[in-house]
């Protein structure tokens, strides 16, 4: 009968459609892939796939097994959450995380991982939320913090947490005497997250609603070097007061208020909906309670 190993092999096989990069999933060599469908094939007596010049495809035949192999890694998953303790989890979680919560609370919730999960190793990828939806969906990473949720039936979404945005500059950036207005912000650049970012796309939409004079809008993909453009009077940096919170504590920065209001960021732990989650699954609730904790803010 066949093993899960095999029918784990032939499931990344057709996820993926390519013997390399089911190799490269299972931590196995591509001639070991071959082997274990050349042995699945002769054990069923069909054939499960068609071999292409650069990707295999399922036949019939495989398209057949595919939901059985699926079921069968499923319940393993489920067998594993209801039985085993947290010391038995094993693996490499491979989590992408949005800058914002690198400088949040991602050391908190590493910590809590090692504590609870000794066996599971971390590969951490700092990216915007934009490649890590692309990466989750092309099964490049296991599990991500990103602005969310990503309204697809393939990806579970679980709500992490929300951070504000707020106008932020150096104390010496001359605003004027009084309450600054929308105009009064936008006679200096303005600087924030990169352009496919939510929100970019939110700031640049508040603004073309203003009739005011286009702003000179500059995007960063790294968030360290927004606040240092800030903090040295480049411009006005639109992001999250708790990843300033030293600098704004030490008088290197001020949140300009009152000011017009930004919307709220919104953050999911969001993760394949794969028959062998569990692993996502797991470290994205313990993520949701440490991004519940207020003591990070």
């Amino acid at each position: 009968m066949a093993d899960l190993r095999s029918l784990e092999i032939f499931y990344w096989t057709a996820s993926l459609c390519s013997f390399r990069k089911a190799a490269e999933r299972m931590n196995t060599s591509q001639p070991a892939v071959s082997q274990r469908i050349a042995a699945l094939e002769e054990e069923f007596g069909v054939r499960l796939f068609e071999r292409r010049a650069r990707s295999v495809v399922l036949t019939a035949k495989g398209r057949d097994l595919l939901p059985y192999a699926e079921r069968f890694l499923r319940l393993r998953t489920e067998m594993m959450q209801a039985v085993a303790g947290p010391g038995s989890l094993r693996g490499v979680l491979r989590l992408g995380v949005s800058e914002t919560i690198v400088h949040t609370w991602l050391m908190r919730f590493i910590a809590r991982m090692n504590e609870a999960y000794p066996g599971v190793t971390v590969d951490i990828a700092v990216d915007i939320s934009p490649t890590m939806r692309d990466a989750l969906l092309n099964r490049d990473l296991d599990l991500a913090f990103l602005v969310g949720p990503i309204t697809m039936p393939s990806l579970v979404n679980l709500p992490l947490c929300s951070v504000s945005l707020a106008w932020i500059a150096a104390p010496s950036l001359d605003l004027g005497p009084g309450e600054v207005s929308l105009a009064a912000l936008l006679r200096h650049p303005l600087i924030t997250y990169p352009k496919n970012t939510n929100p970019y796309v939110c700031l640049r939409e508040m603004l073309a609603q203003s009739n005011l004079p286009p702003p000179r809008l500059h995007s960063n993909a790294s968030l360290s070097t927004i606040v240092r453009m800030a903090r040295e009077g480049i411009g006005i940096g639109v992001i999250p007061p708790e990843v300033v919170r030293r600098d704004l504590d030490e008088g290197a920065l001020r949140i300009i208020a009152p000011a017009p209001s930004l919307p709220d960021i919104g953050f999911t732990a969001t993760y394949p909906n794969a028959p062998d989650c569990g692993l996502a699954a797991t470290a994205a609730r313990l993520a949701c309670e440490v991004a519940a904790e207020p003591d990070w803010r």
